[in-house]
């Protein structure tokens, strides 16, 4: 299993010597970042950006970096350093705040204790001795992704209370504008916010002890003029799912700087050492898709650790939105022949099988099969979608209790928080900190998956906490990591009313994420775009729904629906039993691509297109090769001008010829009426044609989606 620490420091390290500025640098064929100290002091990055000279002189980099002074003005600038210390006169933001354990105050001052330097590795030592602690940064870099992995641990002689711990402090660029953090709601996640640069700070924390709806833990800042296929940006994300705190603050000297942590104050207990999540940083110079593919490729090959890693992804069917609570044996049965029709490979059987769970108020914990809804258990129905040739699925909620249950008449004191505190979805949550309440969880999930042939479980988690806890976060994974050593054949979704439990830290556990509750089109056309700036293919679960949306109340044709979910892990969540011929035809239409491009598909990178027309959502799928790939354009308005704008595509070789064609050609209106090559068959243009003037797809009503695959010649 993955760990949430970066690995200690090989023995066949070289361990630097004490020279009066110390300096390091880390690179791969994108990106260097230098790191140096003044004397004894603690270190600061001078650099971090397109990739230096191996001959570049660090000591002259480190004299260079210095920032004049003026009247009014201390004789030198305070270090902006990876821990900026009040006690040395820094004017923004601390990078630490500790009391000892009687509360007392800690103004800590480090100095230099040792640096251990690998190819790919730097762990920086500090230390305070007056105060008896310790600070560790530790850097990872990955050539093949260009992330660097950083993260900061806090040791101490006695045990102290912590308030606050960032991550190693990172200075944003001069040369940018503004900086596009993330909010959002249920059903409407990955919302970017682009916020200009000013004096002062931008400060979010999120502290409902989740990673939430509300508050990605990413960040990306743009240089001045960057787009999504050009110009330079910085990436940010804190792999966290306990909440989380950002700060990007710019100083009355001008200088600006990122810090990222642990919500603070999420320490309820002194201790002897505190770690901050890890810091995933990435530089691009190819605009934000240089991050994206970064972040993709990263979460994908390196964060997420896959049960069976040669099985395809398979289609995914969900029965929530076709029975919710009223499961009837016969019924799901029959849902689960069509479904397979359809083209599903895996049934997932979601909430109401427990307990006496007939809505969403009471047995939460008693995770033990309804005998009234399954009178000889789960068996016939895992033996009739296995005969149909699917894998079956499980939901849960573990980490969550009803008032109304047994488990709560026998174990109040298992719930987290107040006794009067107000509930979410009627429920509370378990105390995830306790091990009995770990152990109760794991016996009961256990003896499920010991006794069924199961091989994914839906992991909901469907309300925001009473107080945030970090020991709530790892008593989570602590239960998460025990049945994955178990059941290491068991592939797990992170649900959280959709995406409010989505980060690298939860992805280190788990193999998919429920990116919305929302089963809209036109609503994931826009979240699934937004989440793609850190989120690949393979793990970005998306599903047609019925017809008429459930959330929405919007009622969209088939063929966007199908579509929009092709986009990601296709599966569905609807009632098969209301479509049409017509709708079944179109639906396995789509299935059928899908399953026959899967191969390529799911190690593509999502590259999103600069449009020219506000009303298209784009994107390219390319495949790691760069021989084949896929246009979706969503129309998700009505376009201010007639015909249809050309659409640049990006990352082509401009002198191959590549021979491009409509996948969806069927969904073509009466209503166009032009003679587009493209609408008649295929076409063979060069790569420079199509970054340069780009692709002249047919006009479209709103609400739709043209499919355009290529591949080079």
């Amino acid at each position: 299993m993955t760990t949430d620490t970066l690995p200690p420091a090989p023995p066949q390290t070289v361990v630097a010597q004490k020279p009066v500025d110390h300096v390091w640098r880390l690179d791969d064929a994108r990106q260097t970042m230098v790191i140096t100290a003044t004397g004894e002091r603690l270190p600061q990055i001078v650099y971090w950006g397109t990739r230096l000279p191996d001959g570049e002189d660090l000591q002259m980099l480190h004299a260079a970096s210095v920032f004049d002074i003026t009247g009014g003005m201390l004789d030198e600038n305070p270090d902006l350093s990876l821990c900026p210390e009040a006690s040395r006169t820094f004017p923004g933001q601390p990078g630490l705040i500790v009391r000892q354990g009687n509360g007392t105050p800690i103004l800590p001052k480090f100095c230099f204790a040792d640096a251990v330097e690998t190819t790919d590795r730097l762990y920086l030592n500090y230390r305070d001795a007056e105060n008896g602690l310790s600070l560790k940064f530790m850097f990872l870099t990955d050539p093949e992704t260009h992330i660097i992995t950083a993260q900061t641990v806090l040791s101490a002689d006695n045990p102290v209370h912590l308030h606050w711990l960032s991550a190693p402090v990172i200075p944003a660029p001069q040369h940018s504008d503004e900086m596009i953090d993330f909010s959002g709601r249920w059903c409407g996640e990955f919302q970017p916010n682009r916020t200009a640069w000013s004096a002062g700070m931008r400060y979010r924390e999120n502290r409902t002890g989740r990673t939430g709806h509300e508050h990605f833990p990413g960040l990306l800042v743009p240089c001045t003029g960057a787009t999504n296929t050009a110009g330079e940006v910085y990436g940010f994300h804190y792999g966290w799912s306990g909440g989380h705190r950002m700060v990007a603050e710019e100083l009355p000297d001008g200088r600006r700087q990122i810090q990222w942590g642990h919500a603070a104050r999420m320490e309820h207990e002194a201790g002897l050492e505190f770690k901050t999540a890890p810091l995933y940083l990435t530089y691009s110079n190819t605009g934000l898709n240089g991050c994206a593919v970064s972040f993709q490729r990263h979460v994908r090959d390196r964060i997420v650790t896959w049960p069976k890693p040669d099985r395809p992804r398979p289609v995914h069917y969900n029965c929530w939105e076709a029975v919710y609570f009223d499961h009837k044996l016969d019924v799901l049965c029959d849902i689960a022949d069509r479904a397979a029709a359809l083209g599903a490979e895996r049934f997932v059987l979601d909430d109401g099988w427990f307990g006496n769970r007939d809505d969403d108020t009471r047995a939460l914990s008693d995770w033990e099969v309804d005998p009234r809804k399954y009178p000889d258990g789960l068996g016939p129905l895992i033996d009739h979608v296995h005969a149909k040739g699917m894998s079956f699925g499980l939901w849960f909620e573990p980490e969550m209790i009803n008032p109304d249950s047994n488990i709560h008449r026998a174990h109040p004191d298992w719930a987290l928080g107040a006794e009067d505190q107000l509930l979410g979805r009627q429920q509370k949550a378990l105390n995830m900190a306790l091990p009995d309440v770990r152990d109760f969880l794991y016996d009961r999930m256990s003896a499920i998956l010991s006794a069924h042939d199961i091989d994914y479980i839906k992991w909901d988690h469907n309300r925001v906490l009473p107080t945030p806890d970090a020991a709530q976060t790892r008593g989570s994974y602590a239960l998460i990591d025990r049945l994955r050593t178990d059941f290491p054949n068991v592939e797990i979704e992170s649900c959280a009313s959709g995406g409010g439990r989505i980060d690298f830290g939860i992805l280190q556990r788990t193999q998919r994420v429920w990116l919305s509750d929302s089963n809209d089109a036109l609503e994931r056309l826009r979240i699934q775009h937004d989440a793609a700036l850190f989120l690949p293919l393979s793990i970005t679960g998306s599903h047609v729904g019925p017809r008429r949306c459930h959330t929405s109340g919007r009622v969209l044709d088939i063929s966007f629906r199908a579509w929009v979910a092709a986009q990601r892990h296709m599966g569905f969540e609807m009632d098969p039993r209301e479509l049409t011929d017509h709708e079944a035809s179109v639906l396995t239409t789509a299935t059928s691509w899908w399953k026959t491009n899967r191969d390529w598909l799911q190690t593509a990178d999502i590259l999103r297109l600069d449009s020219a027309d506000p009303a298209v959502i784009a994107e390219q799928q390319m495949a790691r090769d760069a021989d084949r790939f896929v246009v979706f354009a969503g129309k998700a308005a009505t376009s201010t001008q007639i015909s249809p704008r050309p659409l640049r595509l990006t990352a082509l070789d401009p002198d191959a010829m590549y021979r491009v064609r409509l996948v969806n050609q069927d969904d073509m209106s009466r209503l166009t009426r032009g003679t587009p090559a493209l609408k008649s068959g295929p076409i063979t243009v060069s790569g420079a044609y199509l970054m340069n003037h780009g692709l002249a797809l047919p006009w479209a009503f709103p609400d739709t989606i043209w499919v355009a695959q290529g591949e080079r010649l």
